[in-house]
């Protein structure tokens, strides 16, 4: 069976229709959290034997593991509504990055050899603060978002600011196309409670470790930029693109390697079809990750 192609999904999961967050008040966040915490524990399916700490932060991470571990389906209405002025609220405090204020892979380093540097940026921080049109989330093939608990990846960063909404939306698409993920291709939904507007899923490759890359392994992960510059290419009003370093977490595809695919194959997509997107970011969490794309660009 084929991957399933946008035209295929984007209607069951409203993919055009702008996601609206509740207005902003002046609630009570521990008491938002309480009602989180006693409606998702009434759920079906809910762990039983969960002692509630004491203290805010505890029950904050509570209610993010039982959303990590909750599998997709329906949602209360009065419950999404709490989850949304929550994370919309914790944005706020996070802060917004506008893509708009940061110097150019160009202007960083002149003497890059790369043609569409004017349009590339580098920065190192968290990717659900940006607001690019669409962030990359490296996902695994079951394209449901992480369901280990408080997981430091990603695909659980992602899904976490977010909200459930992102899980339901990905289980949508994956019943409808009826078969894991392969490794390579690209599928969008919209981006809810996070400052973008959509969210590109992508499966890296896996290497591991102690292996030697192969060949396959790096054709697997250019195609995951070229999937996600073609799919995104197909919805006109993405302009900006936030790209994360894909497989070089917990899939284990070596850092400098990765960095190298990712900036030539994405410099080269862009000069072929000029005039489709005006930035590109490439996102980094770490310093060590930053200093690898770095290397790049200067060489």
């Amino acid at each position: 069976m084929h991957p399933l192609p946008l035209n295929e999904y984007s209607s069951f999961i409203h993919l055009y229709e702008e996601f609206v967050p509740p207005p902003l008040t002046q609630s009570n966040m521990e008491e938002v959290v309480n009602y989180l915490l006693e409606t998702l524990l009434q759920e079906s399916g809910a762990p039983t034997d969960i002692e509630i700490p004491n203290d805010y932060i505890g029950k904050r991470n509570l209610v993010r593991a039982l959303l990590n571990i909750r599998e997709p389906k329906s949602i209360d209405e009065q419950l999404l509504n709490k989850m949304d002025s929550l994370l919309q609220i914790e944005l706020k405090e996070k802060g917004i990055v506008e893509v708009e204020t940061h110097t150019t892979v160009s202007n960083l380093y002149p003497d890059n050899p790369f043609s569409q540097s004017d349009k590339f940026i580098l920065w190192q921080g968290d990717i659900t603060r940006l607001n690019s049109d669409a962030i990359v989330n490296a996902a695994n093939k079951q394209m449901l978002g992480c369901f280990e608990p408080l997981h430091a990846c990603i695909d659980n960063a992602i899904h976490s600011a977010a909200g459930p909404q992102l899980r339901e939306d990905c289980e949508i698409i994956m019943s409808a196309q009826g078969v894991l993920e392969e490794t390579g291709i690209a599928k969008i939904t919209r981006a809810y409670n996070l400052p973008s507007r959509y969210v590109l899923h992508t499966v890296g490759p896996i290497v591991p470790r102690g292996t030697i890359l192969t060949e396959k392994q790096k054709n697997e992960l250019a195609s995951c930029y070229i999937s996600c510059l073609e799919l995104a290419n197909e919805i006109k009003n993405i302009k900006s693109i936030a790209f994360c370093a894909i497989s070089t977490g917990v899939f284990g595809f070596p850092k400098s390697e990765a960095a190298q695919i990712a900036v030539n194959t994405v410099n080269e997509w862009i000069s072929t079809h000029p005039n489709h997107f005006e930035k590109i970011i490439f996102n980094v969490f770490s310093k060590e990750d930053y200093q690898v794309y770095s290397s790049v660009f200067q060489n």
